[in-house]
Formats: structure tokens, sequence, C-alpha cells
């Protein structure tokens, strides 16, 4: 199993994350999602020499996802979370020192909340359920089809009971 650096910066206000306790939870996720020989096949790490993988997080308000996805992405609405997957979308895969980049995940946590209290779950299983779809992303998964969509899910289900929490 490689190393992990996983980054975080919090610059949303309201909500002080535990951005320790998030980094475990994105290293455990990762860990799970690198132990399954279906996801490692198919994931953009499988074929490629490293030591180490990195990644940030990045915790904003969707004003701030707003932004992004107009500059970045060409669409004029707030996201709850967009992830810029450079190594899985890159044509030309960097190693440098044995360490891939990954990329970023960006979490509107504004819209955490929100969608915590509509799925009557806690803001924290929330948060962990986008973290884990981020990192499914970031390995160069996605979800054009209802196959793939559904694929994912039952994915990021399994991740979050292999750390600790239940479906919802």
């Amino acid at each position: 199993m490689p190393n992990f650096n996983i980054f975080s910066e919090n610059i949303y206000e309201s909500w002080e994350v535990d951005e320790k306790k998030f980094v475990d939870t994105a290293r455990n996720i990762l860990k799970y999602y690198l132990s399954l020989p279906d996801v490692y096949e198919k994931c953009c790490l499988n074929g490629f020499d490293y030591d180490t993988v990195s990644f940030d997080f990045l915790y904003c308000d969707s004003e701030k996802t707003h932004q992004i996805n107009k500059e970045y992405r060409y669409k004029d609405y707030p996201a709850d979370i967009i992830t810029f997957a450079i190594f899985a979308d890159s044509d030309d895969k960097f190693i440098f020192d044995g360490e891939i980049n990954l990329g970023e995940v960006i979490i509107a946590l504004d819209k955490v909340i929100e969608e915590a209290a509509k799925k009557n779950v806690t803001k924290e299983y929330e948060l962990s359920f986008l973290i884990s779809h981020g990192i499914l992303h970031l390995l160069g998964f996605d979800h054009q089809t209802e196959e793939d969509y559904n694929f994912i899910i039952n994915l990021q289900n399994n991740a979050l009971e292999s750390i600790g929490y239940d479906k919802v």
C-alpha cells in the first residue's frame, strides 16, 4: 500500500471541520477502494510505479463552487462537490519522485449541511459520502450511465460501511 499525502484547507467559516478526522476518513476510504481488485484494476493508478499518492481537499461555500463552476467548467450553478482529477484526466501521466498527485476535491459545506438535513443524516456522514465520491472521481471513475452511477453509489456505501458508517 502506498503512502498517502492528503492535504485539507477549510475556508468556510460557519463550520469548523475536524480536518484531521476527515483526512483520516479520506485515507481509510482510499485504502478500502485500492484494496478492491475490481476498483484498482479500473482506476487511473493501475500500471504505474509509485510509492505515494497525494490529493487536496478544499472546504468552502456554494458561492465559491458557483464561481469555480462558471470559470473552469462553464456551468452557471453552485455545486456541492467539484473534482479536478488531474492525474486521471491527463493524457500525460506525470509522476515526480514516485509521487502521483491525483488532484483536488472542492466541497461546499453549506450544501453538505442542506443535503444532510434533506436526507436526515448527520453533516459528518454527508461530508464523508462526498469525500468518498470525490476520491472515486480522482481515481478516474465517472457516472455517465445509470449502471456507472449505481456502481459508484454502491462503492460509496460499502466504503462508508468499512469505516463504521451504516447505510442510510
